[in-house]
């Protein structure tokens, strides 16, 4: 497959970062939709929950390594020096309710990179991070920030259903999803009821799925298992015959096993076909493939405990807006996203009493010559 030369690369200019004249109702409504969800749960919890991704399934500690001899495109932002970085690495599933893995729901994937120094994005001067926020699965369940509040309404319509009812849908769901997958189609909303093909999380690859400057270009970002060990559970079928099967699963893992993914960045060659503006595009790997800007290694450790649920699940607030610059998150739905991870952030640290970590929750966390 042949790489575009950085002469054909989409350029970034800073027009791409204007918001469109109803951004703010939109942003309120969405904040409206996650605080009715945050609300229910903790009223069933007793905790202030994240209203998306509630439920941790492994949260670890992880070396990023930006390796010397980058192409000129890749060497942008973060990725313009050589260097180590500790990280973080959360791995959830959607749901803004703690369910039983029995309903299975897409996984997501929130990074942390720690000691990342430069111009900052607004509202995370004072943090020396860059973060990245992924799904698995390529494309975003809406066009637009209007399709993005209906689907999100008929999310917040399922919170606090029976468990039990869920499970069973769940099933169902799943049932007719391979049979959409057998045929050669897909369905991101049976995935999202509950129809997510119950695979092995640490096989999956996670996408960024939204676009985000990549210092003179645009980018969307991947993070790809490339361990034999993780290739080796990559579209393995995971019993969920107990509740918490995925979390026993990655704990079972990093108990003995080292992990490594490749993260990738996919340049925009054309701004008209590989949009910023349609988050539900899927930008094509022909025209430009996702191409290795640093490596992930996570070694054996503990992938989850209590201890370590306090400290990140409930004080570490993660957001795509928490970074450089140089990687300012773009489209839309990405902007309606910063308001809504900050109110939901607000949420959680007033009703645990526990303000949510600026930095690194682990000492000594930083870069690495």
């Amino acid at each position: 497959m042949s790489v575009p030369t950085h002469d054909t690369f989409a350029r970034y200019d800073e027009r791409l970062a204007t918001p469109a004249p109803d951004e703010a109702e939109l942003a309120a409504d969405l904040v409206e939709v996650l605080q009715s969800i945050q609300q229910i749960t903790l009223e069933d919890e007793g905790h202030g929950l994240r209203a998306v991704h509630a439920k941790s399934h492994g949260l670890l500690q992880a070396t990023l390594h930006v390796d010397d001899g980058l192409a000129p495109e890749l060497a942008q932002g973060l990725f313009a020096q050589p260097g180590r970085y500790d990280t973080v690495l959360r791995l959830s599933t959607t749901p803004g309710d703690l369910l039983s893995d029995r309903v299975s729901t897409p996984r997501g994937v929130a990074m942390r990179i720690c000691g990342v120094e430069g111009a900052r994005l607004e509202g995370s001067e004072d943090m020396a991070v860059q973060e990245f926020i992924l799904v698995n699965g390529p494309t975003f369940n809406a066009p637009d920030g209007k399709a993005f509040l209906r689907n999100l309404k008929l999310l917040a319509r399922t919170t606090d259903r029976m468990d039990r009812t869920k499970r069973v849908i769940s099933a169902i769901l799943r049932g007719t999803e391979r049979g959409l997958e057998a045929m050669g189609g897909e369905s991101t909303t049976l995935k999202a009821m509950g129809g997510e093909p119950p695979h092995h999380i640490l096989g999956e690859t996670f996408f960024t799925q939204l676009p985000i400057r990549h210092g003179d270009y645009i980018a969307k970002y991947q993070l790809v298992p490339v361990s034999t060990s993780l290739r080796a559970l990559t579209d393995v079928r995971l019993d969920l015959k107990d509740d918490d099967a995925i979390r026993d699963a990655v704990v079972a893992f990093f108990g003995a096993n080292t992990a490594e993914w490749e993260l990738r960045a996919q340049l925009s060659t054309s701004l008209a076909d590989m949009p910023v503006d349609d988050a539900s595009a899927e930008w094509d790997e022909a025209r430009s493939p996702f191409r290795t800007v640093a490596r992930l290694v996570a070694g054996p450790q503990a992938a989850w405990t209590q201890a370590l649920s306090r400290e990140i699940d409930d004080g570490v607030g993660f957001s795509p807006w928490h970074g450089l610059a140089a990687h300012r998150p773009l489209g839309e739905i990405m902007r309606l996203r910063k308001p809504a991870y900050e109110a939901s952030h607000r949420f959680r640290a007033q009703h645990n009493g526990q303000p949510l970590q600026r930095g690194c929750p682990f000492a000594g966390a930083g870069p690495r010559s």
